[in-house]
């Protein structure tokens, strides 16, 4: 008998376990801490079976291989870090709602280019229509002409719904569509429209916002991602802000494992003024938890956003 068919014999009545041992995998690199938390998770998976338990909450093994579940990440609303992040001094705080006492009539409320909201703002109109029409006066314009007679009213209404993400909460917005669900594989919505004004120059910049997060016993109803997405973009904005308050408003929402937000934006004030490159992009992204740690889950994330 041939050696080859001895050494095929020998193997072909070896188990599992015995021949894993025998494999040779000293030529492989070798992650220390990958195998630390393995050995250690699947050690505590061992002391559990023994015991008679099993722990679903901080380990699984699927395919042989055991993996220890990352933790949610932990934010509350009124933390100092989202107070940081979320609240910008000199911004309006409190958002207004259609509720407050002695609006309950005004026929404002029902413009339908201000989504019916907010109330309070009804008294910054005058103010502001005289503003522009004071911008027109300075720009040499007559503002009693037939074309512009009610420009500065529209425009006061434009500026008002521009910025209407002042008004909103992320309460509201969620709208309790929070649902328990026993899973952990990654989400990613993208190319979600979003339109924002520069703070820098009141000029509008535009792009598309992929969000993803990995869950941790709990996901968010879709469409509330793009309505996250609004509620920060319809404010005077700089694109970086915006990117990391997306990430955080998610984070405490559903307080997943992790999140990723990138933005691709096109900056009018790049475009028509300035510099004026009108091909121009500005990219940014933040990564909070497992998608910042594990370049494997970044990896995914950024497939998945760039696959067409």
């Amino acid at each position: 008998m041939s050696r080859e068919k001895k050494m095929f014999k020998m193997l072909s009545q070896m188990s599992t376990t015995e021949l894993n041992d025998a494999i040779d995998d000293s030529n492989f690199p070798q992650s220390t801490s990958t195998t630390n938390s393995t050995t250690k998770c699947c050690s505590s998976n061992s002391t559990a079976s023994s015991n008679g338990k099993k722990s679903d909450e901080d380990a699984e093994t699927a395919n042989g291989v055991c993996k220890k579940r990352p933790s949610p990440l932990k934010m509350e609303a009124k933390s100092p870090e989202a107070e940081r992040v979320l609240y910008i001094p000199g911004t309006p705080q409190t958002p207004r709602t259609s509720t407050t006492p002695g609006h309950e009539n005004c026929t404002f409320h029902h413009d339908l280019e201000l989504d019916h909201k907010p109330p309070t703002r009804e008294a910054l109109l005058p103010e502001m229509t005289r503003s522009y029409r004071l911008l027109l006066t300075g720009l040499g314009e007559d503002p009693d002409r037939q074309g512009l007679l009610k420009t500065p009213e529209r425009a006061a209404k434009a500026m008002l719904f521009f910025t209407k993400g002042y008004d909103q909460s992320l309460e509201e917005a969620l709208n309790g569509a929070i649902f328990e669900e026993d899973t952990d594989e990654m989400v990613v919505v993208k190319d979600i429209e979003m339109f924002s004004m520069c703070e820098h120059h009141l000029v509008p910049f535009y792009g598309k916002v992929s969000i993803g997060y990995l869950p941790c016993k709990k996901i968010l109803g879709l469409s509330k991602l793009a309505r996250i997405v609004e509620i920060f973009s319809r404010r005077l904005q700089v694109q970086e802000r915006l990117t990391k308050q997306i990430a955080v408003a998610v984070t405490q929402a559903v307080q997943p494992a992790g999140v990723a937000v990138i933005i691709e934006g096109v900056h009018m004030c790049m475009v028509m003024r300035g510099v004026q490159k009108i091909n121009s992009k500005t990219v940014t992204s933040t990564m909070l938890g497992t998608f910042r740690d594990d370049p494997k889950t970044r990896e995914e994330f950024l497939t998945l956003v760039n696959t067409k």
